[in-house]
């Protein structure tokens, strides 16, 4: 890829129904995994998200560096969770990856998040304190809305908001620092 045709793709706004389908497959994979762990059911949630995803890839250009920006975002997910719930301050439905890691239905929503970045939260990479209060506000939003379909349990709900909303606004920001420098990489 040249510089140039690079410079054209990051300064490149997705077209308005490129956001809105992007926004609705996150959607869709968010309330299929939260419900389905709920429900003991995972796998359905799982398999929603790895088509979501499986989409997702195979119309984004250069499919690579959104495929590293899915597994980074993914990674840091599981690790976030994970000391999230070693803290104390959430439990998961479902128990944890090896007794002690986030379960797997947790990390795919990371991995569907992060599916977001380039095409319906686009916008938001030129207002980083934006895209911070969107982590700020919209992570918590996102636990406490699982929690009360019952896919997981906030153990101390206000304090453990507080923590989430601090975590999320950093990890937003980090995960859209990512997405630009990924971008930038000369991809095959």
């Amino acid at each position: 890829m040249t510089a140039a045709s690079l410079a054209r793709r990051s300064s490149a706004r997705p077209h308005t129904r490129e956001v809105l389908v992007n926004a609705l497959a996150f959607q869709a994979g968010w309330w299929a995994v939260v419900l389905s762990a709920a429900r003991d059911q995972a796998a359905i949630g799982l398999l929603v998200v790895g088509l979501v995803l499986a989409w997702h890839l195979a119309r984004v250009r250069p499919g690579s560096s959104e495929g590293a920006l899915i597994t980074a975002a993914a990674l840091i997910g599981l690790v976030f969770d994970s000391l999230l719930q070693a803290t104390g301050w959430v439990a998961f439905t479902g128990g944890a990856l090896f007794g002690v890691l986030a379960p797997l239905w947790m990390v795919s929503l990371w991995a569907n998040f992060a599916a977001t970045l380039n095409v319906s939260l686009r916008a938001l990479r030129a207002r980083l304190w934006l895209a911070a209060l969107l982590g700020a506000l919209g992570g918590p939003l996102a636990y406490w809305g699982g929690a009360g379909l019952g896919a997981m349990t906030l153990v101390e709900p206000l304090p453990a908001l507080l923590v989430l909303s601090a975590g999320w606004a950093l990890v937003t920001l980090l995960l859209f620092r990512l997405a630009v420098w990924l971008e930038a990489r000369p991809w095959r």
